[in-house]
């Protein structure tokens, strides 16, 4: 268990105080975390832990308690498109499963949610492409495996959905994790200053690339870094704006999935106020010259909007702004509730949930959204909420997991892993976790062998909450699948 700490102070504490002695040597740090392995050994990461008593459904049922009754329905019914989609919709059961397993004792920030999808690109203030971890809603520090263990499970999952042969599975989860594993190697070798800054741009590792991958391959990654170049706040207006009759924008309505806030309330001009005021108090938590750049703009609009499979119940609005040349700002402001991972760890009280997932976005990413921000306050209905805000699209891009042949997946998987890793030697003791993780390839097969089993269960679960749904137990909302939005607006979220 992690020993409680400050919530400011997120994450495992460094060495030493800044200006309180130079830290121990790097090689004896990482020796001291080999002897991890005597009392955790590789084998037992790859037990899943017991099966008895296990409740998938109430677990998803226990979460729709706080979550938009209307909308539950929506998010059930996305889960039961494919087994992909119901493991990225049950990271509580998965949090649940992973406390009931040996765990390390090796804690650094933790995503929470590291599945393949809430992997991504979205364009850093430099104006550079990046590929990172793009999903904090369950970010909480805690055992560095449970990240790894739910992203080679992701894999599995979606590599059995695709129609991958057995021996292809087993190589694209050994080179998950491997990379990893190397990757945190390498970044034990580092310097403080060369791990923080240590990130992924996507044109440049596209052209590293280049001459690996074939051509239908080399062609289809390319298109995905295109078409994310051109998803901004002007490109959110085309799709989901229309002009209303005093010729200014107006969101869209698609109910249940997109609804304008006059429509989900007698007192529209109260919603409106209610936005107002959250989007004044969130300013406060930008830095001065972010302030300044949004003063420049004004609220025009705003709308509930659906996003993911997870999140879906919670609230989420999307806001839209406009700057004096008529330039269009598209914010969300999503709902944060506690992560489902502080259930079963001992970490850090939060007590503003949102100021969580950007603290953990923060140092879990090389770099983040210039408008990433947080706001606490009563939400239109009187009741004190958290939200997180940042832009809705700023160069933001997803792969497409469905069509991914092996090689491209096996490729896709790895740099997933690197990005993770160098999140986790920020947030972490990267020494020890070298240390624990070793030259050698059994921290791989045992990850392999984890993914395999995992997926075995988690079929299993898709399997109860689809029979749950036939039989009337649960309710699924027909026709709210993620493709009933536009392509442009689904989200990996």
């Amino acid at each position: 268990m992690a020993r409680p700490h400050s919530a400011s102070e997120p994450g495992p504490r460094a060495a030493t105080e800044p200006g309180q002695g130079a830290p121990a040597d790097r090689a004896q740090r990482i020796e001291e975390g080999a002897p991890q392995r005597e009392r955790i050994p590789f084998d037992a990461l790859a037990a899943l832990g017991p099966e008895d008593d296990r409740d998938p459904l109430a677990l998803l049922e226990s979460q729709a308690g706080t979550r938009l009754p209307d909308l539950v329905p929506v998010r059930y019914a996305r889960m039961a498109t494919s087994r992909f989609a119901f493991f990225r919709g049950a990271a509580l059961v998965m949090a649940d499963d992973l406390a009931h397993a040996p765990d390390t004792g090796l804690h650094t920030q933790l995503c929470g949610d590291a599945h393949l999808s809430n992997f991504g690109l979205f364009a850093t203030p430099e104006r550079r492409l990046a590929f990172d971890v793009n999903d904090f809603d369950e970010t909480y520090p805690g055992p560095f495996e449970w990240d790894v263990k739910r992203l080679v499970a992701s894999l599995a999952v979606a590599g059995r959905d695709n129609g991958f042969k057995t021996k292809h599975r087993h190589r694209i989860l050994r080179a998950c994790a491997a990379e990893y594993r190397e990757t945190l190697t390498y970044q034990a070798g580092l310097g403080e200053l060369a791990v923080w800054y240590a990130h992924i741009e996507a044109e440049t590792e596209m052209a590293e690339l280049r001459a690996v991958l074939d051509s239908p391959t080399r062609k289809r990654v390319e298109k995905t870094i295109g078409k994310a170049w051109g998803r901004d706040s002007a490109h959110a207006l085309s799709k989901l704006c229309v002009t209303g009759a005093d010729g200014r924008p107006r969101i869209v309505s698609m109910p249940p999935l997109i609804v304008p806030v006059e429509e989900l309330a007698t007192d529209a001009e109260l919603v409106q106020r209610t936005m107002r005021k959250r989007l004044s108090d969130y300013r406060a938590t930008l830095q001065p010259d972010r302030r300044f750049l949004l003063d420049r703009f004004g609220y025009v609009h705003a709308a509930r909007k659906v996003v993911g499979v997870g999140s879906v119940g919670t609230r989420c609005w999307i806001v839209l702004l406009r700057g004096p040349g008529d330039d269009p700002l598209f914010l969300q402001a999503k709902e944060a509730q506690p992560s489902v991972l502080a259930r079963y760890l001992d970490g850090p009280e939060y007590p503003n949930q949102a100021e969580r997932v950007v603290t953990g976005q923060r140092l879990m990413q090389a770099t983040s959204d210039i408008f990433l921000g947080w706001h606490r306050g009563p939400d239109a209905d009187g009741v004190t909420r958290d939200f997180y805000i940042r832009q809705l699209r700023d160069g933001k891009g997803s792969a497409d997991i469905d069509t991914m042949s092996p090689d491209l997946m096996a490729l896709y998987g790895r740099l997933c892993a690197r990005v993770l890793a160098q999140a986790h030697a920020r947030g972490g003791d990267r020494f020890a976790l070298a240390g624990y993780l070793g030259s050698g390839d059994e921290f791989d097969s045992a990850m392999a062998a984890f993914a395999e089993d995992y997926a075995d269960r988690s079929a299993r679960d898709h399997a109860t909450l689809r029979r749950a749904i036939e039989d009337g137990r649960i309710t699924a909302a027909p026709g709210a699948e993620e493709n009933a939005l536009p392509e442009q607006e689904r989200s990996p979220r």
